[in-house]
């Protein structure tokens, strides 16, 4: 039987998932079950144009946020949380604690691209 190793693990955004399923179906005649039921995941949300969230992600990093890490960059741009408690929801799965100013200044980042 075969033993997968993972070579490396990296956070990719909804944006890259869904570009990499859009090159899989046109490689692949049909996907499998599992490639499928991503693929419709992803067409029901809104996600951002690649350009829009490369932008919005300098902007996350311009604010200077020590806490903020990469994995949860990609998080706010694929959800794009409109007001605070969305953006705690967002980040609940993460052990991060941010204080209100640094809360507000994301909510103010991630509504330009809204």
């Amino acid at each position: 039987m075969v033993n997968p190793q993972f070579v490396k693990e990296e956070v990719i955004s909804l944006i890259e998932v869904k570009s990499l399923l859009t090159s899989m179906e046109k490689r692949d005649v049909e996907l499998n079950y599992r490639t499928n039921k991503a693929k419709e995941f992803i067409d029901q949300l809104e996600i951002l144009a690649a350009k829009k969230a490369e932008e919005l992600r300098k902007n996350l990093e311009g604010l200077g946020l020590t806490r903020l890490k990469h994995e949860h960059m990609m998080k706010i741009i694929d959800f794009l949380p409109k007001d605070i408690e969305e953006l705690k929801t967002v980040l609940q799965a993460y052990p991060l604690s941010l204080p209100k100013k640094d809360q507000e200044a994301i909510i103010g980042a991630v509504k330009d691209f809204i």
